[in-house]
């Protein structure tokens, strides 16, 4: 079901404090918290006694302390009290996750805590750029598997039926699609040459007239994805072609953590090649892209629906091959992974 050597967004950055905050990913039940040090824990969210979720129970500076018999445990999992007991039971523990805040997010790794390599999380090339202006994100939780949701960031065509009030445009709907995959995952990308400016886009280009526009939809193993819109003036575009200085770029990010089978917690931002400072044009931003959002939340939870009850086969097409090889590698990584036991009382800090 899941790829577990892997990074995993568990929460925005200002939603992890002094308070034990529970989260689930990958059908685990987790407890996040700021040590007093500001450094993000991640533990187990069940005492190993009566399985009372940790997070109803109390911080008690770096530790947490359950709310049932005052079982309590510090950062790294081990327990340091047993009230009424001459010693802690060895299986008086609890998982920690190793844990790393970037880019505004807290990332877990879900897996092997010898393999958590911070280098292994998503690269934004242009973060902390000044020339670059950044809408900091949102969130959402949408009622569906996270593969319906990579399929969707490896489809472009899509743009063409579900976004006609914002990132639709003429050309979207016919011109071939390319396909490549490569050892972080698969893109699927076209140009579309000399054609009207998307309305959404329309508004922050530097120019008039047509433009030639490229769709760059690349999702890595086992569920991030960077988006790229690219409007240049029209007879300037085109793969391998330096980029006229009129040119528009626009990066999303988007970050999906399964969080069961049915249910996945997305999270993106953005970022632009224009207006760094300019909070109004980052209003405006966040505000178009979360609406085009939310028309992808009610197609892709009734696709869920309707996949559960289909009674006749669905049909794959030639605009489905991006998303079909990147759940056959996808498969085939988790298929490779081997079983192992995490250790209880390492400790997780990952700088």
């Amino acid at each position: 079901m899941y790829l577990r050597n892997a990074w995993y967004v568990a929460a925005w950055d200002h939603e992890v404090a002094r308070a034990l905050k529970p989260v689930r990913m990958l059908d685990e039940a987790l407890v996040l918290y700021r040590s007093t040090s500001g450094a993000p824990v991640a533990l187990e969210d069940a005492c190993p006694h009566r399985k009372l979720p940790l997070s109803k129970g109390r911080l008690q500076g770096d530790q947490v302390e359950c709310g049932y018999h005052g079982l309590t445990f510090d950062a790294s999992g081990v327990c340091t009290r047993v009230p009424g007991a001459e010693r802690i039971p060895h299986r008086a523990c609890v998982r920690a996750y190793p844990v790393v805040e970037r880019y505004g997010l807290i990332w877990v790794w879900m897996g092997d805590p010898a393999l958590a390599d911070p280098a292994r999380i998503f690269s934004v090339p242009n973060w902390g750029n000044p020339d670059w202006g950044v809408n900091r994100g949102d969130a959402m939780t949408l009622n569906c598997n996270y593969l319906y949701m990579t399929d969707n960031l490896l489809d472009p065509s899509h743009v063409s039926w579900v976004h006609q009030s914002s990132f639709a445009g003429a050309g979207t709907d016919e011109v071939a699609l390319n396909t490549d995959v490569h050892e972080k995952g698969v893109t699927v990308w076209r140009w579309l040459l000399d054609v009207p400016p998307a309305p959404f886009y329309a508004q922050f280009l530097k120019f008039s007239g047509n433009c030639d526009r490229k769709q760059h939809y690349e999702v890595h193993w086992p569920s991030h994805a960077i988006i790229k819109a690219v409007f240049a003036p029209a007879g300037s575009g085109g793969e391998d072609k330096p980029l006229h200085p009129d040119t528009f770029v626009m990066d999303s990010y988007n970050f999906m953590t399964p969080v069961s089978s049915t249910e996945t917690r997305y999270y993106w931002f953005q970022m632009r090649n224009f207006a760094p400072d300019d909070a109004e044009v980052s209003a405006r931003f966040a505000n178009s892209v979360r609406g085009a959002f939310e028309e992808d939340r009610v197609v892709l939870e009734a696709v869920q629906r309707g996949m559960d009850e289909m009674h006749t086969p669905n049909l794959d097409l030639a605009i489905d091959l991006g998303p079909l090889r990147f759940r056959v590698r996808l498969r085939n990584l988790i298929e490779a992974e081997l079983p192992y036991s995490a250790p209880q009382s390492a400790n997780a800090a990952v700088g």
